[in-house]
């Protein structure tokens, strides 16, 4: 790939440092949109086009259909475009740019996956058999537990620090995309897992690290440590599908919405700001939907249901 021209390179850099320490996005997000916008500007130099400051609308749309070609989603080519929209957003307001050429452009749509669920007895299942005597599975125990109770992103169990838990009965507060913060509630069953993990993580974390959740080398654990943990434990476990942290999210936003129907509540527990990233899992309970429409609605019932 091209190097940059180096005021392609200010600009990223500039922008880049507003999403930091102003935007306060989170670091992955962050080198997402490196990556994005350093590929279009590399791009650009590899054919000669504009600047950035000089890109067109015919620019941008050649670009994505280069991307488009290569095997590249409709999902991640919307991201492209919006990581190159709020670049322009910046470049106005720093009165480097008057226009966002990226403003009226639409990438192709991806056809909208439903996200993999476990059912709730073979979560059960899943945590029965855990050891009660090895370290690495009692922490492990608590991760799982504490997934499936809160529907907490992957980094945002790994933020946590021992500092954060909260009194009996009372709520978590952790901090997901954005910076935002929000409460989520803690089942019985994750409270027993994580005080049992509290009490012996001594044996592992070292005397000044504050990280709740501690690799065997004492130290806050990676999220790719995390993975490997819970996909072993689903391999071990005879599972069909891998054990990851989003399929126990999806699972607890599942579970959530088959017993409530209560989107709104689930869409704050989540930390979703669009509601409509939260209503793919309305698609999940169709079956469920269905038998309570087929049990209570007057016109539904069937001669001999009752019997």
């Amino acid at each position: 790939m091209a190097s940059l021209r180096e005021p392609d390179r200010a600009r990223l850099a500039g922008y880049l440092a507003y999403l930091a320490h102003e935007r306060r996005l989170a670091e992955l997000t962050l080198r997402a949109y490196g990556r994005d916008l350093e590929r279009l500007a590399a791009w650009l130099a590899e054919r000669d086009g504009p600047n950035l400051d000089a890109l067109d609308d015919e620019h941008i749309r050649s670009y994505l259909a280069w991307r488009h070609r290569n095997g590249t989603g409709g999902r991640s080519l919307q991201r492209e475009l919006a990581s190159l929209r709020g670049l322009y957003r910046w470049l106005m307001r720093e009165e480097d740019s008057t226009r966002n050429p990226a403003a009226g452009i639409r990438a192709p749509k991806s056809a909208r996956r439903l996200p993999a669920t476990l059912e709730a007895d073979q979560l059960c299942a899943l945590l029965d058999g855990a050891s009660d005597e090895d370290l690495l599975e009692i922490r492990d125990t608590a991760m799982i537990e504490l997934f499936y109770s809160s529907g907490l992103r992957l980094a945002e169990l790994v933020s946590l620090n021992l500092a954060d838990l909260p009194p009996p009965d009372g709520d978590l507060q952790v901090t997901g995309k954005g910076a935002k913060t929000r409460r989520v509630p803690i089942g019985a069953k994750a409270r027993a897992a994580l005080a049992h993990w509290v009490r012996v993580r001594a044996n592992l974390a070292h005397t000044d690290e504050p990280a709740l959740f501690v690799s065997s080398r004492g130290s806050r654990i990676h999220p790719r440590t995390v993975q490997a943990r819970l996909a072993r434990w689903g391999r071990e476990q005879g599972m069909a599908r891998g054990l990851h942290p989003h399929l126990l999210r999806h699972s607890f936003a599942t579970h959530l919405l088959e017993s409530s129907s209560d989107l709104r509540a689930v869409q704050e527990l989540l930390g979703h700001a669009d509601l409509g990233t939260t209503q793919i899992y309305t698609h999940l309970d169709f079956q469920h939907l269905a038998r309570v429409y087929d049990q209570a609605h007057p016109r539904a019932r069937r001669k001999g249901r009752e019997d």
